[in-house]
């Protein structure tokens, strides 16, 4: 089994080197992938590096501007369909999520026989560090929201620390994601459940970021509640609603 870690990438140039390499000390199975938008202070450079002190474990993938973070993941989940690997990680490359965690999700996976493990804040056991009032406000209201709209028993939708199975991947038409931000996070988890795939909250703490500011805005938050209404929507029409989600107890 290979599992591919994406890390979308823009001016993280403090958290880069020692993020991948926790990621590589937990074990030969995990292979990073670095996608960065063009990053002003040296981050592609710095991925360029990494890439050489880790050659059989780091790929690169440079991009001219800041293309956002939906985009990156499509292209991080094509580049992984075509290498083969058997799980795809969205992950954060501010430290936000934990890398010691990566084992747990495969874990996870392999005995609950899931097909998508989502690190989730909100489920017995998670939470959220050194955040303050208005950002778990957002992150838990925009949760509870998307879950009622869409019949989905999931209650962190807006998670982006996440394992996919490859089956889930391939079955999604990644062509027609059009949604960014918190709406990415939510149409692909939404997509995998109404493609009738099992999918399981396991809890992780959330780590506000170590260095750098957050790129979170309202416009992104905006985007999210939008495009809630638009997938509820489009899956009444298409006929497809199957509302799912477990948690680890």
């Amino acid at each position: 089994m290979r599992a591919l870690v994406i890390l979308p990438t823009y001016n993280e140039l403090g958290n880069l080197a020692p993020l991948v390499e926790t990621i590589i000390e937990q074990g030969e199975m995990f292979h990073v992938l670095i996608i960065d938008d063009g990053s002003p202070d040296g981050t592609g450079l710095l991925a360029d590096h990494l890439k050489t002190v880790y050659p059989n474990r780091v790929e690169v993938i440079h991009r001219q501007g800041k293309l956002g973070l939906a985009t990156a993941y499509l292209a991080g989940f094509r580049f992984g369909l075509n290498m083969g690997y058997d799980y795809m990680f969205e992950m954060d490359a501010d430290f936000s999520h934990n890398p010691r965690y990566l084992n747990q999700f495969v874990a996870t996976m392999t005995y609950e026989q899931a097909d998508l493990v989502l690190g989730s804040r909100y489920v017995t056991g998670g939470g959220a560090t050194r955040w303050p009032w208005y950002r778990r406000m957002i992150s838990r209201g925009g949760s509870l929201y998307a879950g009622l709209i869409l019949g989905v028993n999931i209650r962190d939708l807006t998670g982006g620390f996440k394992c996919f199975s490859r089956r889930v991947l391939e079955a999604i038409n990644l062509e027609t994601v059009v949604s960014t931000g918190y709406g990415f996070q939510i149409e692909m988890t939404y997509r995998a459940l109404n493609a009738g795939f099992r999918a399981i909250e396991m809890p992780i703490i959330f780590e506000e970021r170590r260095e750098g500011r957050s790129k979170m805005s309202p416009a992104i938050f905006v985007e999210a509640l939008w495009m809630v209404g638009k997938l509820r929507v489009q899956s009444g029409l298409e006929g497809e609603h199957h509302p799912a989600g477990e948690r680890i107890r």
